[in-house]
């Protein structure tokens, strides 16, 4: 498995007495609009029918922030903000690459998509009970893991995300949402608890917890201190967020339980959000230890994406078997660190924001599927081509992308991940991204023939009945979502370039380093 070597840097630090721009306070723009709208939705929580009124505006608002930001990196390259007078390594930084950006703005996306289906989808109870407040919470903790450039701080906001999503779990307090919600928070709290045992144990060897210093620090300390064993601890504490195997039981158990626009929500983001910070510790900070664990974390890899797709094959529940391709998906994303290729990181960052949009949308999907046929069982339910083809049509886009079929968003990054592998020489992890397309491809037309194009069972069609979808608030954030998936895989470019230079700063994060301690010196 290939890495790119990355110079040796010297650092010295220097206070900065320049006022922060005013563009670089969209660094923390989006923790600020989250933090105050989940206020303000907390007040007004007994006007259940406002409270879409003041949502909606907030996610249009985060969305336009995150754009800002991610042009704001683009044009300007890495920027850092150090909160208060206490300078890197001491102070918390925010520090944001093209990375960080693009997930902030892909995930910005899928909850504007969310809190328009939640206006149809969450009752007044489940608004009452704080829907729009959660939602806006937990994105804060998502876009401050996306942001931050402080290792402790990734924990803060894991948590942050983690106590909203307990909230979003049990949303209407039935009896399949606690045991979910049991077993979600059960194992959630096993793999923080690894993660702060790791962080703890990063503090005690590098002395500080700023990626950008440790990333300089690392490189003097490979023959001195148990990296590895850092960087595994590190690899079991995300691999059990993002569901990598054989840790991604709880996912499937959990996320089916709750409002259909909550696991769209969570199969959209928070799995991302491990891999993400796997990402950064592997090939920011432990580029060197990463290419001992390469051959492990492949074997993951091939392992999790393969059965993730032949449990979707086993499913009988719609929203089930979409958990089992969110774990499969992983497995696709995992691929790409273990290779830490320019092009196995490029497919990485590209499936990443693909996975967002297109398993958020195949969410809502499911939700209007069932409305439409009467429920979720697959076997069960029929006839929806019949009564609505353009749910249907849409749905189908939907499976083609995630299966990785042309011209749709999922094409390109399985077809990098597979030359990437090939340029290697892992032809078989090449062969376990095409084998899990191929199974993938299998699920989900098994649910298009049996759900969508034959008819109704009768016992479907009377529990259905006549189901009127709402354009505005029902087919408009599905329409917004799938249309990103085409466009992303008819003009895939720009999407291309962005995912490169992510690349690029990824594996020579010189930039990244010198946006943090912009007075030292990089050689």
């Amino acid at each position: 498995m290939a890495s790119s070597d990355k110079p040796p840097v010297d650092i010295s630090v220097a206070m900065v007495t320049d006022p922060v721009p005013l563009a670089d306070w969209l660094i923390i723009a989006p923790l600020i609009l989250c933090t105050i709208m989940g206020a303000v939705l907390l007040m007004v929580r007994k006007d259940t029918r406002l409270q879409p009124y003041i949502a909606l505006p907030g996610l249009v608002a985060l969305v336009v922030i995150a754009a800002g930001l991610l042009a704001h990196v683009v044009i300007g390259g890495p920027v850092t903000m150090t909160m208060g007078r206490w300078l890197p390594p001491f102070g918390i930084s925010f520090t944001v690459d093209i990375l960080g950006a693009l997930l902030t703005l892909a995930a910005a996306i899928a909850a504007l998509a969310g809190g328009v289906y939640g206006a149809g989808d969450i009752n007044n109870s489940g608004r009452r009970y704080g829907f729009y407040p959660f939602l806006f919470l937990m994105m804060a903790g998502v876009s401050g893991a996306f942001l931050t450039g402080d290792v402790f701080n990734l924990y803060v906001w894991f948590e942050v995300l983690l106590i909203a999503s307990f909230g979003l779990l049990i949303l209407g307090s039935e009896k399949g949402q606690i045991d979910g919600a049991t077993k979600y928070a059960f194992l959630n709290l096993v793999a923080t608890t690894f993660f702060l045992i790791a962080t703890g144990y990063l503090y005690g060897i590098f002395g500080t917890l700023n990626m950008a210093d440790i990333a300089i620090k690392a490189q003097a300390m490979e023959e001195k201190a148990p990296l590895v064993t850092l960087l595994s601890l590190y690899f079991l504490a995300f691999g059990m967020k993002a569901a990598a195997f054989p840790v991604n039981f709880w996912l499937p158990s959990s996320y089916h339980t709750p409002r259909v626009v909550v696991s769209a929500l969570f199969a959209g983001l928070l799995t991302k959000v491990g891999v993400y910070a796997f990402m950064r510790v592997a090939l920011v900070l432990f580029p060197a230890e990463r290419d001992v664990l390469g051959w492990v974390i492949a074997v993951i890899a091939a392992l999790t994406m393969i059965l993730g797709a032949m449990g979707a094959l086993a499913q009988t529940d719609f929203r089930r078997l979409l958990g089992y391709l969110v774990i499969s998906g992983i497995g696709i994303m995992f691929a790409g660190i273990a290779l830490a290729s320019p092009g196995g990181i490029t497919a990485t960052i590209f499936y990443a924001v693909h996975s967002i949009i297109v398993m958020t949308a195949l969410y809502l999907a499911s939700g209007l599927a069932a409305r439409a046929s009467g429920g979720f069982s697959i076997a069960g339910s029929g006839g929806i081509y019949t009564t609505h083809p353009f749910l249907a049509a849409v749905t189908l886009i939907l499976f083609f992308a995630v299966s990785g079929l042309p011209p749709l968003s999922g094409l390109w990054p399985k077809v990098i991940l597979v030359k990437a592998s090939l340029d290697v020489g892992a032809w078989w992890l090449a062969g376990a991204v095409l084998l899990s397309g191929f199974l993938t491809t299998i699920a989900v037309g098994r649910v298009w023939v049996l759900s969508y194009w034959r008819p109704a069972p009768a016992t479907a069609a009377d529990q259905a009945g006549d189901v009127a979808l709402n354009p505005l608030i029902d087919y408009a954030p599905l329409v917004l979502l799938t249309a990103i998936v085409v466009v992303l895989g008819v003009f895939p470019q720009q999407i291309l370039e962005l995912s490169q230079t992510g690349t690029e700063q990824l594996l020579n994060p010189i930039e990244y380093i010198r946006s943090v301690f912009p007075s030292g010196g990089v050689q």
